[in-house]
């Protein structure tokens, strides 16, 4: 991934130095093993955990050579050990032993980044959703007026889709931390699966059975929830670039003033990149889930046809995430919010946003429901195109008076009768409580 959208702590993790070191941490510990179980002398095991090491470049010009990365590994390890110790290593492995267990375990410690950064981002929302509990604003569905909401009900749900991912990171960690030392076809004709336990063990990995590689379906559900990490938080991304046209101005993203630039041509701008950077990002992590399901079909007990695709979209996909995450978390706690437009834009369409309870009223009072909708709908109308109260409309309005009075019209308009349940949003945001670990 390209250091514009890389964080550090993450980026650390898929570096040619951590990947070869989480390849050596295999190796040592399959000598390991292998010395506890007798096959290895002791004094050799020892010598390798004390000698063994590389040298980037030394490997990657050993390649050059082997046209194997592997091998070329090995045989820079072994070199760096020395005889006899040195031949111990790799003893009894085939390539994917090493690779697949070590990528396991890389991933393995990226989900669990990801999974502190979300958690992250649901706090930040949850605390911002408390915060504006009792914000009215109008509630939209297909980009029109519908009916009164709270930004902080809004909030509250964003909370909750986190933590759905949340729990899909806490599966797919489960389905990528494992490990395989089982020999070239998985029949562990020349290794033993005490070998396999041990260093899995170690590793923090449980053992699984598998062919002379980890099923993909694995890295799939991995990538899978990356993917679903951006949808979410595009969803949100989205959400604020529509309350941030100029038209609606309801949030705006923060902006640091006298620093930061809008717009190179047009200093009024104040745009939401950060949310447009989010919906972008988003469609690379679902580009990268369609590649990871390709790499689930392989020929027979392996092939590499996945290596060269899974270089490029596991630690791209695992970053883009976690910097997705943590991104998306600071914007949620510079968030501007504007109440006071919101309820400007409530009141924009006349009252219409009150129609159902309208609706309701007259349905109640003994309309039938079909006749009570024309006459509803007929106001809502005349509402609209002259511009006029919706509630004046009504009142003027023979077969409205002739079935509603004044005090009942006026309770159909009466905003916190609309929101007195939103708190049942609430309840189920703090019955969440924290996610198991």
């Amino acid at each position: 991934m390209i250091p514009r959208y890389s964080l550090p702590e993450i980026s650390a993790l898929f570096t040619d130095e951590a990947r070869f070191g989480a390849w050596l941490e295999v190796e040592v510990l399959a000598v390991e093993a292998w010395a506890r179980l007798g096959v290895v002398p002791k004094a050799d095991a020892q010598a390798v955990r004390e000698r063994a090491g590389f040298d980037v470049a030394a490997i990657l010009e050993r390649e050059r050579v082997t046209d194997h990365d592997v091998a070329a590994f090995v045989d820079v390890v072994q070199e760096r050990v020395g005889a006899p110790a040195g031949a111990w290593v790799h003893y009894g492995l085939t390539s994917s032993d090493v690779v697949d267990t070590a990528l396991a375990l890389q991933m393995t410690r990226a989900v669990d980044l990801l999974a502190t950064a979300a958690g992250a981002l649901e706090n930040a929302i949850a605390k911002r959703a408390r915060e504006f509990r009792d914000t009215p604003m109008v509630g939209r569905t297909h980009g029109i007026h519908a009916e009164p909401t709270t930004f902080g009900a809004k909030l509250a749900l964003w909370a909750m889709q986190v933590r759905r991912d949340r729990e899909r990171l806490a599966r797919a960690r489960a389905a990528i931390a494992v490990g395989k030392l089982s020999g070239a076809v998985g029949t562990y004709s020349n290794v033993d699966p005490v070998v396999e336990r041990d260093v899995c063990e170690r590793l923090g990995l449980r053992p699984v059975p598998a062919t002379q590689v980890l099923p993909r379906d694995r890295h799939a559900e991995v990538l899978y929830t990356c993917a679903s990490i951006g949808a979410t938080v595009e969803s949100f991304a989205l959400e604020i670039r529509h309350l941030q046209r100029t038209e609606v101005r309801e949030v705006e993203e923060g902006f640091r003033e006298g620093e930061q630039k809008g717009s190179s041509a047009m200093p009024h701008k104040r745009n939401p990149i950060k949310s447009e950077q989010m919906s972008g990002l988003a469609r690379v992590l679902r580009g990268n889930l369609q590649a990871a399901l390709e790499d689930v079909a392989l020929w027979h007990e392996r092939d590499i046809s996945h290596s060269s695709v899974e270089r490029i979209i596991v630690p791209d996909s695992l970053t883009l995430a976690y910097y997705v995450l943590v991104r998306f978390r600071q914007l949620i706690e510079g968030l501007r919010v504007y109440p006071d437009r919101m309820l400007r834009n409530l009141d924009a369409s006349f009252g219409l946003v009150f129609s159902q309870p309208v609706l309701l009223a007259l349905v109640a009072a003994g309309r039938t429901r079909d006749d009570a909708y024309r006459i509803v709908q007929r106001n809502a109308m005349r509402a609209w195109e002259e511009e006029r109260s919706f509630r004046d409309l009504l009142a003027a309005d023979q077969e409205v008076s002739a079935t509603l009075d004044g005090a009942r019209l006026d309770a159909c308009f009466d905003l916190k009768r609309a929101l007195a349940n939103v708190n049942r949003v609430f309840d189920a945001l703090d019955d969440m409580g924290e996610l198991p670990t």
